[in-house]
């Protein structure tokens, strides 16, 4: 029987925070915005296909140097990191997992019966990718390396020389290994910077329109898969759980890739903003920082843990690092969630919670 790790994330759907430093992704678009009534009122209510809308994997796939024919759409990033686990793994095999990360990239492959090889990226190290430990980890047995970039809780980004470092020693030393790297926060970009490429052919990608786009209620997300055979296997994974995603989730996504650049602009000039007003904070407050690279999140951290208890009285919920496998001194923060005003509200109060 599988069975999943209780996990505390689920506060931040389930669960209302007045200042919620927690949540790491940006306002949320409208139907509205996407589609008129009439617009909706012709979309079939049929079955879609096991790959997904047509035009929606070709809108994906121009956006990550593949063909629409190996872009599979998915319910969410997450739904995609599952069923490549679950294609991948049997009892027994190896994970090569880089912490701290999204918490089902570990809950899931442990609930199947995987051998969990942790490589813990560090804080004081600015969470680089830790190439000579996962070197160390990797064997005959791994079936999957797990990553991301921009990581999630840091919002480090991968560089190319250490992607290309890391997809050498894994074909070396575990030839049978797929290498997934979660770009859900890609395109979450800050100011005029561009969006980085996508990690590049040979590796299974994932992502989504909830992060960056700001459509998390539509369950609509993504994997790349360049290698055929293993495509069929997900695809028929997806019939088997899904049978298919919904056509109005997928119809919406549609428009919200149509219209990325008219999304994604004021929003990384946002963005630019609430990180500039956050490292102005931590330098006032002597907060280390890791600085990130993308996305509406990062990592801080102070040596205080009873902090969080005056946190929550202040009406304010950060991410503890424990979340994402890392030490509770370390915290994941969101700043896109809020508007500039209750941002600026939410750090006042943080201040006050860091003082006893």
């Amino acid at each position: 029987m599988t069975v999943f790790a209780a996990s505390p994330m689920t506060s931040l759907i389930d669960d209302h925070a007045r200042y919620d430093l927690a949540e790491s992704t940006c306002p949320p678009v409208s139907v509205g915005q996407l589609a008129g009534p009439e617009e909706l009122a012709a979309v079939p209510l049929g079955y879609g296909t096991t790959r997904g809308d047509a035009r929606l994997r070709e809108l994906i796939a121009a956006e990550s140097a593949v063909t629409p024919d190996q872009v599979l759409v998915t319910a969410g990033a997450v739904d995609g990191m599952f069923l490549l686990a679950q294609a991948l793994i049997r009892p027994g095999d190896e994970v090569v997992l880089v912490t701290p990360c999204f918490p089902p990239a570990r809950a899931v492959p442990e609930a199947l019966g995987a051998d969990i090889r942790v490589v813990r990226a560090s804080f004081d190290e600015g969470y680089r990718l830790p190439l000579p430990g996962m070197a160390a980890a990797l064997g005959p047995r791994t079936r999957l390396v797990s990553l991301a970039s921009p990581q999630n809780p840091s919002g480090v980004n991968l560089t190319p020389g250490e992607l290309r470092d890391l997809v050498g020693v894994v074909r070396e030393r575990a030839p049978q290994a797929v290498i997934l790297v979660d770009e859900t926060y890609r395109f979450s970009t800050y100011g005029d910077a561009s969006v980085p490429p996508p990690a590049g052919p040979g590796i299974v990608t994932c992502g989504s329109v909830s992060k960056a786009h700001g459509a998390p209620g539509l369950r609509v997300g993504w994997l790349t898969v360049t290698d055929p055979d293993l495509y069929e296997r997900l695809r028929d994974a997806k019939f088997h759980t899904a049978i298919a995603c919904s056509g109005v989730d997928e119809f919406l996504a549609a428009r919200v890739l149509s219209r990325a650049g008219e999304i994604l602009a004021p929003r990384a000039k946002f963005l630019a903003g609430q990180l500039a007003a956050l490292r102005e904070w931590a330098a006032a407050n002597g907060v280390a920082m890791v600085e990130p690279d993308g996305g509406p999140l990062c990592c801080l951290k102070v040596q205080d843990r009873s902090f969080y208890q005056r946190l929550h009285d202040l009406e304010v919920r950060v991410a503890p690092g424990s979340w994402f496998g890392e030490e509770d001194s370390v915290f994941r923060l969101g700043f896109g969630h809020l508007s500039a005003d209750d941002f600026s509200a939410a750090l006042d109060r943080l201040s006050r919670a860091l003082r006893p």
